[in-house]
């Protein structure tokens, strides 16, 4: 068995030593006599309604790309507490949280599902709207074909711990957005936000067209392609709009919620690299050093933006 560098490297990240970060093991997967923890992180304000927001990885084991920004965001991140006085009072009145490893067993084993043969983002009871693809929309046949849902009523414990995390971190919140990280579709980097069951608007679409012009306006020359997740394709089972559902149907939050996905246009890689798809992990991940560099460096400004976004929401949420 490989040298698991991930789950190290968020384990080195849960010892730093800071009053404003907590760290915790959410719950811990068993799988083949090997137990592997679910890891979080709350970085800032114990004021449970101040503005968070969230990063997440890892829910494919295969799209590693995913978790390393994660944490060469938090690496980052928590390096500079230690220099930045300005920086950690910035977390004073805001919070970031994280998941950055989501789903340890499918990226230990190299498996896009769970332990169980499970795609997580397709294992939540949201039922779509639409016809889907075949399998990729999501489908209960077998474990041993992908996109498998998994018994109907069963939520696997990895989205269990996201949900329950969730819940309590971010729908107190008077306004929260979260960010999940993703690889393996198109040619260019999108940023999608809910919903996946529907191609009907999205409830908070005056929302996410307001921060489409924010970040349009501020970072003109950036180079995500911002649009609903269903604008691609259409699925059953999405967590993100099982969450969001819960948040704005059921009244649990505060304030409003908003999941976006950062899906990483991988085909690009493989277009400047074919002998890529000669490895399982060629179609997810960016192979060659320099491109590996670049990703992680390139997303950076994305991530900022988003925290100034969220502490200043009420600058343009509501905006005509």
């Amino acid at each position: 068995m490989r040298e698991f560098q991930e789950l190290k490297d968020i384990e080195q990240l849960s010892r730093f030593k800071n009053s404003i970060i907590e760290t915790r093991v959410l719950d811990e997967i068993t799988f083949k006599n090997r137990t592997y923890p679910i890891h979080s992180f709350t970085i800032g304000s114990n004021d449970p309604e101040a503005p968070t927001f969230g990063i997440f990885g890892g829910v494919h084991g295969l799209e590693r790309v995913g978790t390393h920004l994660a944490i060469s965001y938090l690496q980052n991140l928590f390096t500079r507490l230690t220099w930045d006085d300005e920086l950690a009072g910035s977390f004073n009145n805001f919070r970031l949280v994280s998941i950055p490893l989501i789903n340890p067993v499918g990226m230990d084993l190299i498996y896009r599902s769970n332990g169980n043969g499970v795609d997580l983002m397709r294992n939540s009871p949201v039922e779509s709207f639409e016809k889907t693809a075949p399998l990729l929309g999501g489908h209960r046949y077998s474990s041993k074909i992908p996109w498998y849902r998994g018994i109907e009523g069963i939520i696997e414990k990895e989205n269990l711990a996201v949900i329950d995390f969730v819940k309590k971190e971010m729908f107190p919140s008077k306004f929260s957005m979260s960010l999940d990280l993703h690889s393996g579709f198109g040619m260019k980097d999108r940023l999608w936000y809910p919903y996946a069951k529907t191609r009907n608007p999205f409830p908070l679409t005056a929302e996410t067209q307001n921060f489409k012009n924010l970040i349009d306006t501020t970072l003109p020359h950036h180079i995500y392609l911002i649009e609903q997740q269903s604008q691609s394709y259409t699925t059953s089972g999405d967590l993100w709009d099982h969450l969001f559902d819960l948040s704005h149907d059921m009244k649990q939050s505060n304030g409003p919620f908003i999941p976006w996905t950062l899906e990483l246009g991988s085909w690009l890689w493989v277009k400047k690299n074919p002998l890529q798809l000669l490895s399982i992990l060629g179609m997810f991940n960016p192979v060659r050093q320099h491109r590996f560099e670049r990703v992680m460096r390139r997303h950076i400004l994305l991530f900022d933006f988003f925290i100034q976004a969220t502490k200043n929401h009420h600058n343009w949420l509501e905006k005509k």
